[in-house]
């Protein structure tokens, strides 16, 4: 397991943090996605975002041009059904236009609903396992060659809190949040030198589809909105992460 960190007292966004620097994010048009996608802007970062759907991703693009940073970049890509071959041709395109990748983000996830593992759909199951641990193995793998050439890189896994999603109902999501919990903790131990530094944010309860998919009794509308994690992700992406390499970045006694 990852050792816990907290944000550095007083820390907060300054323009220019991540100026030059290009990163790739997926989940994008998600809640936490495009907050993190504004907050790379705002910093000064070029963020390549990509989702499903190209009409979401289409519109997030003009909200992040009218920001005024650098230009960010859509790239559809469903997670589901990419392939190796898919995740080594986007990292082709990369190096191709950029010449580097300083960060991926992997802010998607699929969650459907609460459901006894008796009555878990299988094929949903495969879905969770797939989109929430395979793919970002095998999108972080095929981008590790351009991760690890520049002077420093991060790779960002999104946690959620273990205690709650190993209860009851949580199926093939819980299940698959612990798996990503393991490969960080396993690519970190790979990587405790050198570029390539691995991190994971563990948020608080966030005003998102899938909190109001989980805890459709809940007034979502009084959670917070993601900016506080998406800054603090901006806050792992640059040079001041660097301290909390390998570690759990816990903020949901922060905000």
């Amino acid at each position: 397991m990852l050792p816990s960190a907290r944000l550095p007292e007083g820390w907060a966004l300054a323009p220019g943090v991540l100026a030059g620097r290009v990163f790739l994010l997926t989940g994008a048009t998600g809640g936490l996605g495009g907050e993190t996608a504004r907050a790379i802007v705002r910093a000064g970062g070029t963020v390549v975002i990509t989702g499903r759907k190209v009409r979401p991703l289409e519109k997030l693009y003009d909200d992040l041009v009218a920001l005024g940073g650098p230009e960010p970049v859509i790239h559809p890509l469903d997670l589901e059904s990419a392939t190796p071959a898919v995740f080594a041709a986007l990292a082709d395109g990369l190096e191709a236009e950029f010449g580097r990748l300083d960060g991926v983000i992997h802010a998607a996830a699929h969650f459907n609903e609460l459901t006894p593992m008796a009555m878990h759909k299988p094929d949903d199951w495969l879905r969770a396992m797939q989109v929430n641990v395979s793919a970002p193995f095998a999108l972080t793998q095929a981008c590790m060659p351009l991760l690890t050439r520049g002077d420093d890189s991060a790779v960002v896994f999104v946690f959620d809190d273990p205690e709650l999603v190993s209860r009851a109902h949580w199926g093939g999501y819980g299940v698959s949040k612990a798996a990503v919990e393991r490969m960080a903790a396993v690519l970190h131990a790979e990587h405790r030198g050198g570029a390539m530094r691995v991190h994971a944010l563990l948020p608080p309860p966030m005003r998102t589809a899938l909190r109001r998919a989980a805890y459709y009794g809940e007034n979502t509308l009084e959670r917070p909105l993601p900016t506080a994690s998406a800054e603090a992700i901006v806050y792992l992406l640059s040079g001041a992460g660097a301290d909390a390499r390998g570690t759990v970045l816990d903020i949901r006694h922060t905000h």
